[in-house]
Order: structure tokens, then sequence, then C-alpha cells
């Protein structure tokens, strides 16, 4: 299957509407770094992430009731529920709650996104007989070197104490990336559908696990992390992947990934304003290479006039 089959997006009704929807994920998505850093405070990281798809799966059944949608009951559909989990919320939800015990929530969120650069590559891998753009090649080349630049030359020599969080982030990126290409697969059902399905399979997977490893009856968690996990899982989560599915279907799964350079400041933002974050000078150059590379790869491609 071609990368333009796997992205052809829905005919745009209303695209300022869209770009709308796209700015507001940008902006739910972009707190959910500050959310996470004050929720792990005190509540461990796959307590944290379990009660966050619980929460938002929970409300996203209850909207499912309400607006009279009938729940699949295709076992395909489940298996592609679960698949869609484990790359949208699972793995990358632990692993950027994890890292964010000694990451900031601004570094966070600029390391995340990048996630259009791996959209790219892992199209690329996709594609059959096709040339990609020239602009996307240099805009994968420097959100490469932003990366680079914000985790630090001590990422490849195996020094430095932020290292594995740092690159558990880029994990988790890779995983969003390719949640976004296979989210393509729910286009002919209502976005909430795949929003509640994935939120719930997923919450079946963490809450055993929750259980056995933190025990969160003997948790104490203060009342700042308990509203930050509820900002987290009704905001950041139920409302933003009700509009990710929407957006995956109009604007295809490279469109809606522009979302990721739209957090990125906004989410640099949240943190030196809430949390009082600085970032160094390199991590400032990073994220102005990883803003120029995302916005390079999403840029349409011009047409083949040499024909």
């Amino acid at each position: 299957m071609s990368t333009q089959a796997l992205d052809s997006p829905a005919a745009v009704p209303n695209r300022s509407t869209e770009l709308a929807l796209l700015l507001l994920l940008a902006t739910l998505w972009g707190g959910s770094y500050t959310f996470i850093k004050i929720g792990v405070e005190t509540i461990p990281p796959l307590t944290l992430i379990a009660a966050r798809t619980l929460i938002a799966g929970l409300i996203l059944l209850a909207v499912i009731r309400w607006r009279g949608l009938r729940i699949p009951r295709d076992a395909t559909i489940w298996r592609r529920f679960l698949t869609q989990a484990l790359l949208n919320s699972v793995v990358p939800f632990t692993l950027i709650a994890w890292a964010e015990r000694s990451v900031d929530a601004g570094l966070a969120s600029i390391l995340n996104g990048t996630t259009p650069v791996f959209v790219f590559l892992i199209s690329l891998v996709l594609m059959r007989g096709q040339r990609p753009d020239w602009r996307k090649g240099l805009g994968v080349a420097a959100g490469i070197a932003g990366v680079s630049l914000i985790v630090g030359v001590d990422a490849f020599s195996g020094l430095g104490h932020a290292v594995l969080p740092q690159l558990a982030i880029v994990a988790a990126t890779v995983a969003y990336a390719c949640a976004a290409l296979f989210g393509r697969n729910f286009a002919g059902l209502d976005p909430l559908l795949p929003a509640a399905g994935s939120m719930l399979t997923g919450t079946a997977l963490l809450i055993p696990a929750a259980l056995i490893v933190d025990r969160p009856w003997m948790l104490a968690p203060s009342q700042d992390s308990i509203l930050a996990l509820l900002a987290l899982s009704v905001f950041s989560t139920a409302l933003a992947f009700a509009i990710y599915f929407r957006l995956i279907r109009t604007l295809g799964s490279v469109g809606t990934t522009a979302v990721s350079y739209l957090r990125v400041p906004i989410g640099v933002a949240i943190g030196i304003v809430f949390l009082g974050e600085r970032l160094s000078s390199t991590a400032w150059t990073g994220l102005g290479l990883v803003v120029l590379g995302v916005v390079a790869m999403t840029l349409p491609e011009r047409p083949d006039t040499s024909r």
C-alpha cells in the first residue's frame, strides 16, 4: 500500500474549522506535559497513566451512550483498538510519565514535537516508487539535528543522568508516529469510537500493572496531583483524542501531526510560566531546528513540472 493511500485525507468541508481544532489540540496536548509533571510528583507513573486512561475512557463511553452511537462488536476492530492503545497511550503515556520525573515539561514537549519527523521516515519506508520532496528531507535533517542538540552530546557517549529519560520520550514519539499512521484504519468510524476503544483497551492493560507495581491503595497523592490528573484525563485525553481521530480522518496522519510543531512552543511556554522552567541556549537552538524541520516536512509537495 502506498503512503498516499495510507494518508489520503477525506474531503474537508471547512478547513478553517479543522485548523482551529488543530490549534485547540495543540493547546490541550501542550498542557499535558505540565499536568504530567505535577501529577508524578506524588502519583507513580503507572498509576497516573492507568487512572488517566480509565477516566478518559469512561467519559468518552458516556458521550457515546449519550449520542446513541453503536459500540462495535467486531473482534477485528477491537484488535485494532488494542494496537492503537499500545501505540498511542499505553507505551508513550507511560514512557513520558516516567521520564518527566527527571525531565522538565518544556523539554519533554520539545522532544515529543518531532513526531512528524518519524511519520515522514516511516512513510518513506512504505512508499513505492516515489521520491520525497527535497524540502522534507531537509526537514528530517533539521529535526534530527534539533533532537541531538536538545538531548546533548552525552546521549552519544552514554553519559549524563537524564539521557535515558530523554531517549524514552523520543521512543514515545516514535510510537505516536506509528499511531498516527495506524489511525487511518478507523476512517469509517465516528472519531469517538476509536478514541474510547483505545482508551478502554489501554486501561485493561494498565490497571493490573499499576495494582501489582504501585499498590495505589497505599498512596497519598497531593491535591495538586489529583487536580492535574483530572485535567489531564478530561481535557488532554478525552477531549483531545476525540479531536485527534476526527483530524486523522479530515487532514490525514501527516497533516494531523503538524500539531507537534504547534504544541512545542505552547508546551514550553506553559512550563516556563507555570513551573518556572528554563532552557539552555543549545536547547533553544534545538527547538528552532525542530520547528523548522517539522514545518518543512508538513509543507505540501510541489507538483512535478518536469513531465
